[in-house]
């Protein structure tokens, strides 16, 4: 990652692409879906109220950022999403932060490339909740009997089926790693254009098929 702190604050006024046309409301919606997602993981949402933004975030990512983020929690980008850093600076406030470990939200545009997941804050015992949760930018989301993965645990009736293209290979043996660090580790929004569906720390995936 080679951005720096002292990288400009905005870019000129007339070049950033809009925030939520309703900042209060857009952002009370979003804001609900995420939760929503969180609370049923594998359900996919839809999230509408960024217009017309495609690059180099998907609609759902600037969504989430719009409605999460703010002052107080650094936001790390990776070089395929570092472009959106006037975006964000201009309509959240959110400073960047400089390192993976260092960030409350972490914006992973290119997933080949991603850290690996202990190079992110996951929380410590006391404060599971210090931990960063990663937006992930992946190409497909969709849900139903005959996706890819089968997810199990807190929020799942029996079990949830969700299909992702986009991860690189060995995305969930190195999610799994992490789970005998619980209450630790890592909070996951996978974006597709206007979806977005939640992995927490607690659901366990299996891959299908």
């Amino acid at each position: 990652m080679s951005l720096t702190p002292d990288m400009p604050a905005v870019a000129p006024l007339a070049s950033l692409a809009p925030g939520f046309p309703d900042p209060v409301g857009d952002a009370q919606t979003t804001f609900r879906a995420v939760l929503d997602a969180m609370a049923r993981p594998g359900r996919i949402a839809r999230v509408t109220a960024v217009p017309g933004l495609d690059r180099p975030l998907s609609r759902a990512a600037a969504a989430v950022l719009l409605a999460l983020a703010d002052h107080d929690t650094p936001v790390w980008l990776d070089r395929v999403s570092a472009p959106a850093l006037p975006y964000l600076r201009f309509h959240t406030g959110a400073p960047l932060a400089v390192t993976p470990d260092k960030a409350a939200f972490a914006v992973i545009g290119d997933p080949e490339a991603m850290p690996a997941p202990d190079r992110f804050a996951l929380g410590t015992d006391a404060y599971p909740d210090r931990s960063t949760t990663l937006v992930i930018e992946v190409e497909t989301l969709s849900a139903g009997p005959a996706a890819g993965w089968r997810l199990e645990g807190p929020g799942i009736d029996g079990a949830a089926h969700l299909a992702v293209t986009g991860l690189p290979a060995g995305f969930v043996e190195a999610r799994a790693a992490l789970a005998p660090l619980y209450p630790r580790g890592l909070d996951i929004v996978l974006t597709a254009g206007d979806r977005l569906a939640a992995l927490p720390r607690t659901t366990r995936i299996t891959p299908e098929g």
